[in-house]
């Protein structure tokens, strides 16, 4: 069938010529001012972050480190809303959450539930309505966190 090529073995394409980043300055010299390559963006990048590191020794680059919100990186996490179905564990509870699914023969909704293991810090019991979160695994079944209680359960 097939077999993989040698690193030595001549092949039929071209070799790729290297870039220098002084040829990479000339050819965006070449080019428009108003036309930059990303070769030219990423040198240019390069070239002048170090130079503003060493005129303020880092006092404003680790000033704008702290002022970045770091939940940016992190990005949306998922959130679900659902009803305390057990507190019988520590710091633990059973989140039930139900959805209305089209049924796609019958085309009528049908309630499909999920139950999420959560910890729980803020001390909901059954019957609360909570807001969880989704965080990295606590332990083998909870990769949730409970982070609001929404509505108490009547009582």
């Amino acid at each position: 069938m097939f077999r993989r090529k040698k690193k030595d073995e001549p092949t039929d394409a071209p070799p790729a010529p290297e870039v220098t980043p002084e040829a990479a300055g000339e050819t965006a010299a070449a080019e428009p001012a108003g036309v930059e390559t990303p070769e030219a963006e990423s040198v240019s990048a390069e070239t002048s972050a170090p130079s503003a590191d060493a005129a303020d020794n880092g006092a404003e680059s680790s000033a704008a480190a702290s002022a970045k919100p770091a939940k940016s990186a992190r990005g949306n996490r998922v959130q679900k809303i659902g009803t305390v179905a057990s507190d019988k564990m520590q710091k633990t509870v059973v989140v039930r959450v139900d959805r209305q699914v089209r049924h796609p023969k019958y085309r009528r909704y049908v309630r499909r539930t999920s139950k999420f293991m959560a910890h729980d810090e803020l001390g909901a019991t059954v019957g609360d309505r909570v807001r969880i979160v989704e965080t990295r695994p606590l332990s083998a079944k909870k990769r949730w966190r409970v982070i609001e209680i929404v509505q108490k359960a009547a009582k």
